[in-house]
């Protein structure tokens, strides 16, 4: 549980630091987000869910 909540906290600091140095690029990106279709997003999430899960398994075993 301690490992959860490192990573919840590591998580919010990075998303802090790149809104704070770049925050037009993070509005552009927003924007971007926004006229994308709910199927490309949804794809995406899953890629990216199944990349992070592969990571956290090849560093805990």
């Amino acid at each position: 549980m301690n490992e959860f909540i490192i990573a919840i906290g590591l998580l919010f600091f990075i998303e802090g630091l790149f809104i704070a140095i770049f925050p037009s690029r993070i509005k552009s990106m927003l924007e971007l987000i926004k006229n994308t279709p709910e199927n490309k997003l949804r794809t995406f999430g899953v890629i990216f869910l199944i990349i992070g899960f592969s990571i956290i398994w090849y560093i805990k075993s």
